[in-house]
């Protein structure tokens, strides 16, 4: 995911000198095709993510289109306040990129969990925030936030995510891409937890239950057709998120069920209102958390008892 996106940057930037890359002294080995072959539209700010985001502001500001680059919490949770204020209040041209959301960094601790982000930005009027699940999302949300001024947010996994559909969807700010078509259940998720729910649905599959399956790569603005749609359609809508359920996506999609007479419950899977204490591998803090496959389904099952 991470590479196709930076590989989206370096033709995008090929093309138009205005493009800037800035990034917290990190993500060498990844972004280093973008400053060999553009090497005057690179700035490395040094472990200074405060002065990074008020020198991407500055610069939107003078006509330029900023993205800057860090992982985990560094590009959001540590200069929060240059974003809003020196950013979005400004309607800047900048486009703020997290490699790693969620429990990527798992084994560096509770300082490299991005478990709040989603959160966090979502709550900052005039910033849009994207959270694609595969390769062919996060290339179309490069492009998109390239393409549309303002204020961006864009959360990423690691890499290596496998693809989920044969060829790219439609993408579209603001809209769901439907993956699969069911009964009874409708899974909802955003960023790169996909995997984890894609099993969690074969499982329900093998017990005679098929779930459909939406992505959210925008989770704002949120696709309230979609939300409505479904909500009359399916007895029960699941919300996934490697992210806090204060405030994230399953809070964006209860938002608009609230206001709505009559609709399918709601269940909200994601990591409950604590920190993670402990460390290890994605895979492992995924499982401890509730958000394996195997503790999915069973939300579920229990949800539709």
């Amino acid at each position: 995911m991470r590479t196709r996106a930076v590989a989206t940057l370096v033709e995008l930037a090929k093309k138009d000198p205005n493009v800037v890359l800035v990034t917290g002294d990190l993500g060498f080995g990844v972004l280093k095709p973008y400053w060999e072959a553009v090497p005057k539209q690179f700035i490395n700010a040094g472990i200074a993510e405060q002065n990074m985001t008020g020198m991407a502001a500055g610069l939107a500001l003078e006509g330029k289109t900023v993205f800057t680059y860090s992982i985990g919490n560094f590009p959001t949770l540590r200069c929060y306040e240059q974003i809003r204020n020196d950013c979005a209040y400004h309607g800047a041209n900048v486009k703020v990129i997290c490699v790693g959301g969620g429990f990527v960094y798992g084994s560096l601790g509770m300082s490299h969990h991005a478990t709040e982000d989603i959160s966090a930005m979502r709550a900052l009027p005039g910033v849009t925030v994207l959270a694609p699940a595969d390769a062919d999302e996060a290339e179309a949300a490069v492009r998109a936030m390239y393409e549309t001024d303002g204020t961006f947010y864009l959360r990423l996994g690691r890499g290596g995510e496998p693809l989920i559909r044969p060829q790219p969807a439609p993408f579209a700010i603001g809209k769901a891409i439907p993956v699969c078509e069911g009964s009874r259940v409708a899974f909802f998720s955003t960023g790169a937890i996909f995997d984890e729910v894609s099993g969690a649905m074969e499982l329900l599959r093998q017990e005679g239950l098929t779930p459909a399956a939406y992505t959210f790569p925008t989770v704002k603005p949120i696709d309230r057709a979609c939300i409505e749609r479904c909500a009359k359609e399916y007895e029960l809508i699941v919300t996934v998120e490697e992210n806090t359920v204060v405030g994230g996506f399953g809070s964006a999609v209860a938002e608009v069920l609230a206001e709505q007479t009559q609709h399918a419950r709601l269940l909200r899977v994601g990591i409950e209102d604590t920190y993670s204490c402990i460390v290890g591998t994605q895979k492992y803090l995924r499982d401890h958390y509730g958000l394996s496959a195997t503790k999915i389904a069973q939300r579920v099952r229990d949800a539709l008892k």
